[in-house]
């Protein structure tokens, strides 16, 4: 799916193509974190270049998803409590300013397209048995939308080409079930209607609120699982 994130582009180059598939595997797990990347073996089996290989590896440490150090080489970044705390506080912070400026920002059709996702969120029946709200990457993803509707590029930069995939990938394998699902989707509800409201004060607070709720229950439930 070609979406408006500017670190996914429809793949033209050779190293496009890898970039995205690297992309993929990561953060699905599927190249699980923690892994140390042969840079032989991955050249071996898309069957390019070092050099085009490298390129795709520069974009996915832009990224956050792969990581260098010096006389070790490069490995796929390590999926830490720790690291998903740490995350969890930055979106808190970044994601709330962008919901201030998307509420000044934001077009009338902009708003209205955040109010038909959320529609078509809402039919979706692991939402409505509580089970989950997974949401797809890109163009319908609410959090998403919201930065690219803030209208400010340097928040743009940071959170989506920077720190986008890193938050996806920790969704993805620290697992989508959560009993806050129905929750979670009344909270967007609230921080839409606040950017339509134009109340950007209200729109930043709410969000907030909803990340920090969300950082609580992964906490609390981390703390059951060394509990048992």
């Amino acid at each position: 799916m070609a979406t408006n994130n500017p670190t996914r582009l429809d793949p033209v180059t050779t190293a496009d193509k890898v970039y995205e598939q690297l992309l993929h595997d990561i953060v699905d797990g599927t190249i699980a974190s923690g892994t140390k990347i042969s840079e032989p073996e991955l050249a071996k089996r898309f069957e390019i270049s070092r050099s085009t290989l490298r390129e795709a590896l520069n974009r996915l440490e832009k990224c956050h998803l792969v990581e260098r150090k010096a006389n070790v080489g490069s490995r796929v970044v390590e999926c830490s409590i720790e690291g998903l705390i740490e995350l969890y506080i930055t979106r808190e912070a970044l994601e709330g300013m962008a919901c201030r400026q998307a509420a000044a920002n934001m077009t009338d059709a902009e708003i209205e397209s955040m109010q038909q996702m959320l529609a078509t969120h809402a039919r979706s029946q692991a939402l409505k048995d509580g089970i989950s709200y997974y949401q797809e990457e890109g163009d319908v993803d609410f959090h998403y939308k919201i930065i690219l509707g803030s209208h400010n590029q340097q928040l743009i930069n940071i959170i989506c080409g920077q720190l986008y995939h890193l938050v996806r990938m920790y969704r993805i394998q620290f697992g989508m079930k959560s009993a806050r699902a129905s929750r979670a989707f009344q909270e967007h509800s609230q921080i839409v209607q606040a950017i339509a409201d134009r109340d950007g004060e209200l729109a930043e607070l709410l969000m907030r609120r909803h990340i920090a709720a969300s950082r609580k229950n992964i906490e609390n439930k981390i703390a059951q699982k060394l509990e048992q």
